[in-house]
Order: structure tokens, then sequence, then C-alpha cells
């Protein structure tokens, strides 16, 4: 029955404004109603019961906090699922996962009548409720499903679906999100993730979800698996340094209250070297991530105790994992005290470091369009191919013959036979033999960097962000810069826009605009696929004719300016 025949009007009544908010927001109640009837957790039907007893007393908050949590479903894509916990369509929460998992399953069986799914979980809240929710989803459907037997780094799970042969694997989630999220990484059974069409086919499945009623839930019948798969993986992972390096390296290590202080440790350790000093007040894990405000290592102040216990300890480098320890940052000492290297720094070292230990033929190098043009300058005077890809390792790691690739966000992939995606820790064993090499020599990473910039120009990178509360005006900026292009940045005028939507030979389309100034200065702008930002990526060339300092100083010029003016160009 319609909200206008319940209150006694005939189809053809005319309808005040006051009247179709009412309707709304009681269809927006009956929505929620329905929805904490169908919740499988106590504490979210708590939560959102609460919720709808305050609009019903006419509080406003409570009316814009729900309309919110039911403004759609969380959107399953590429990157899974993420989004902050809570109850409603638009949170992270049982129900939620609950269709999710339903989804894979129904996509899986319409290939296999009996999937495996291997399932990994991090330390964040509710991971291993999402975790085992999963594994019952697939059971219950006649499947077979592994769960991983603690809260463990994202590159084990990854390394799990391959080593185990399973159909498809996931892992729960938020990687370096705040603490109030989490989330749903999905991978198929070549090790890598999902990539188009297969997350709109899943997502179709998830559609077909009525009720989580509907979601057949075994008690148990799944397998929890014991350390042989974390045992097979740190013995594969030593592999990535040579067993003749040197090994004489200090490093200070945080997981940022994650997950990867144990198997860091335990990786160095089997491959020889010490074990990493650990930043104790983040070693352990912890879902408040009580020391940082965003545990990213890229965030301001994320670093700092690591800094300061470095400063105390006098190690060779620091290196730092996010908190499913699929990311690595590398800081280390200089004339003014310790320095962060950018992503695009330490992904120019590694390769460096690859190229020097030499490749097969065949082998390929990758980056992501947002990072810096300098591997590819280095593998072209090397004569090793290099390839282009969207942003992510699910494109990355789907690269033919890859031995090596890397993203700007502080993704390394040393190790495609064996890892199929980002993996911290084995970055973190190749920077510290990295390190230990050149520390042999009496040379440096600052040394290496040096070299690259005399041989290649100085490669100058830079990003930000803008950070919004209203998903639309992200897609207002991008509206607006396709509607009127910028015809020059800081002065120099742009030679070439692409449209990244309209895909290319090489790329198939992705949201995003690139630009070339006639300087061979590079823009990049894309929303971001994760969170809620818009994110600007820019890069600035120097030759070095002789003076090095002086061709950075040149290059950090440029580049300021160029941000500066970008910064105006997207602004709200």
């Amino acid at each position: 029955m319609t909200y206008a025949a319940r209150h006694g009007r005939g189809a053809d009544s005319p309808t005040s404004p006051e009247d179709s908010a009412r309707e709304r927001a009681q269809e927006l109640v009956d929505a929620a109603q329905a929805w904490v009837d169908d919740d499988p957790d106590h504490e979210t039907r708590v939560e959102l019961g609460d919720v709808l007893a305050r609009v019903k007393q006419g509080d406003q908050t409570a009316v814009d906090d729900l309309a919110d949590r039911f403004s759609g479903m969380l959107e399953f894509g590429t990157a899974g699922l993420r989004g902050a916990l809570g109850a409603g369509p638009n949170r992270m929460n049982r129900s939620v996962v609950i269709r999710a998992a339903a989804g894979l399953t129904a996509y899986l069986q319409a290939r296999k009548p009996q999937p495996f799914v291997v399932v990994g979980f991090d330390a964040r809240r509710n991971s291993d409720v999402f975790a085992r929710d999963t594994a019952a989803v697939v059971v219950g459907a006649g499947g077979r499903a592994a769960i991983l037997p603690e809260p463990l780094p994202t590159p084990v799970l990854a390394y799990a679906i391959r080593f185990l042969g399973a159909d498809a694997g996931v892992m729960v989630t938020a990687s370096h999100n705040p603490p109030e999220d989490n989330g749903y990484k999905v991978y198929l059974g070549d090790g890598s993730q999902i990539v188009p069409p297969s997350d709109t086919d899943i997502a179709t499945q998830i559609a077909r979800v009525n009720a989580v009623a509907d979601v057949p839930l075994a008690e148990d019948g799944w397998e929890t698996l014991g350390d042989d798969v974390l045992a097979a993986y740190l013995e594969d992972v030593v592999t990535v340094v040579s067993a003749d390096s040197a090994r004489d390296v200090t490093v200070v290590h945080t997981a940022l209250h994650g997950v990867g202080s144990e198997t860091v440790a335990k990786a160095f350790v089997r491959a020889g070297y010490a074990a990493p000093i650990p930043v104790e007040s983040q070693a352990q894990p912890d879902p408040a991530f009580p020391t940082v405000h965003f545990p990213n290592p890229e965030e301001p102040g994320a670093m700092d105790a690591a800094l300061e216990l470095a400063e105390q300890t006098g190690p060779d480098v620091v290196i730092a994992n996010d908190p499913d320890a699929d990311r690595c940052a590398v800081a280390v000492p200089g004339p003014g005290g310790w320095r962060m290297l950018r992503g695009d720094e330490v992904g120019a070292l590694l390769g460096a470091h690859i190229l020097a230990r030499g490749v097969a033929d065949g082998d390929v190098f990758a980056n992501s369009i947002v990072s810096s043009r300098l591997l590819a300058a280095m593998a072209t005077a090397a004569g090793v191919p290099h390839e282009e890809t969207l942003t992510g390792f699910k494109w990355i790691s789907r690269v033919d013959g890859l031995r090596y690739g890397y993203e700007e966000a502080l993704g390394y992939c040393v190790d495609p036979p064996h890892v199929r995606d980002k993996d911290g820790v084995s970055a973190a064993l190749v920077v510290a033999e990295m390190t230990a090499t050149l520390k042999a020599e009496g040379r440096s990473l600052t040394d290496l960097l040096d070299d690259l910039a005399t041989a290649h120009g100085v490669h100058a990178t830079d990003s930000f962000s803008v950070r919004v509360a209203d998903l639309s005006l992200i897609g207002t900026v991008m509206a607006r810069l396709r509607d009127v292009p910028p015809t020059d940045v800081a002065g120099t005028a742009v030679a070439r826009t692409d449209d990244l939507s309209q895909g290319s030979e090489s790329l198939p389309p992705t949201d995003g605009l690139r630009y070339y100034l006639a300087d061979d200065s590079r823009i990049i702008v894309r929303p971001s696929g994760t969170e809620p930002k818009l994110k600007v990526y820019l890069e600035v060339i120097e030759p070095v004719s002789g003076d090095l300092a002086a061709a950075r100083k040149a290059a950090a010029d440029r580049l300021a300016a160029i941000r500066s003016a970008m910064e105006e160009l997207t602004a709200l």
C-alpha cells in the first residue's frame, strides 16, 4: 500500500512537499526496520534500533544518520568492500559480509559446483567474525572453506591461494584505513585481485540476495589451517635475497599496530639477518591504533615513534609496514636527520637492485600510471621490457612475465612467482639486502639514489589528496576539469591531455585525467579507489648536467609551482 493510500488520498490527489518528505522518511524507517529484522548480529541490531528510536522522536541528526546508512549498498568493486563498521547496507557488518560471501560463492559455483575458498583476516575489529561468516556461507552452499589460523599479513593469504590450490581467496582487512573501517578483499584462483568483469559479475550475484535469512550458513565444516601455510610462505619469501649477499645491517621496524611484526621478524632471522629492532609501542596488533591518527606510513606523524627510536639506536635503515603488511615504507639517515623516502624512490631503488642482480630473458618490469617514469627509463637503459598499468596491483600483477612491479603508494611486488600482489614482507627483505650490500661497499641508499638521478635525470614526484565528506564532490571536480580543461599549469603550456575514461590500446578505461606539460612534467588526477578523496599525482624531470644539487633544486621549484597551481584547480 502506498503512503497516499494509507492516508486516504486518491492517486490523483496533489501531494505537498511536507507529505512527500514524510513519505520518504517512512519508507526509510520501513527499510531500516526490515534490515533490523534480517540482521543476524545482536550488536548491530541494537545499534540500528537505537537510531530508529531517535528518528521516531524527531531527532534530525538521527534522520541524517539513517539516510546515510541507507543511501545504498556498500559498493562492491575491484577493491572488494571497504567502509566504516556499523549497521545498515552502507556500512561494514555481518549482513553485508554474508551477502558478499553469498554473491562470491554463487559466482564461483557458476564455474565449479564445489569451489574451495581460503580466508585470511587481520586484527581489526570483527575481522575474525567476518572471516568465519565467509567460511560458513561457502560451506553452507556446498563448497569448501579454509581459514588461516590467526591474524596474518595479507601477502600470506595471497600466497595461500596458489599454495593450497584454492579457487578464490578473501582477505578481511581495511589495510591502512582509519580504525573505524574494515574491508573485504577478493582474489581469484590465480592469486591476483579481481578485475572487471569479475567484480561486476560478483556484484550482480550479491544484488540477487534478497535477505540474509535466505543464505544457508553452516555451523561448522570449514577447516582452520595450521602453521604449514605460514611456514611455507616463510620458506619461499627468503628466496628473494641471495644466499651469499651481505647480512650486516641493523633495522628499526614498526608494524603500526598491525599484524606484520612477528612475520617480518621470522623472515629476517630465517634469511640470516638480525631480527629488526621493534618499535615496542606499535609492535602488537591493536585495532584502536592508539599512537597514530591514520595507520598509514605516508600520513604525517605515523612514523614519529620509529624515527625517534632510530635517533636513539642509530640503525642503517628504518622499515615500516602498514597494518596488513602488504606495503613497505623506508626511512634513511641524512645530514638533517632521518628522512622518509617517497614510494617512487623506494620503487626505483628496488628496481635498481633487482637489475643489478640480473634478470632473465622475458622478464618484465612494470609500474602503475601514477608512479614515476624513472623505472621505465632504468629498464629501457638495461634493455628490459617495461609496462605501465592502471593503478592497483590487480593490474600490475597480471603483467605477463612480471619480474618486478610497484606503485607509488608503497606497494612492491618483488616475488611474483609466489605472491601476485604487493608484499611488504618480501620488500622489507630486499631493502635489508640492498642496504647491507651498499654498506659493505661503504655506500648507502642515498648514494644509489644519487647515481640513478645522475644517470637518468632527477625524477621529482609529489602528490596530494582532496578529502571529501560528500562523494559527489569528487565527480563535480572531475566534471569541471573536463568541461574547462587547463591550457597551462604554473605558466607552462599543457601539451597534451588524456581523458583516461576513454581507455587506450594499452590501458582499459578508468576515471582519470592525465596532463603532459610542454617541459615534460606530468599530472594525473583521479578519484581514490578505496577512500573518499580525489588524488593528484605530480612529476617533473630535470636533466643533470653535472651539478646534481642544482638539478634537484630546479626540480623541486618546478614541482612546488605545479602543486600550488593544481591545488587551486582542484579546490572544492
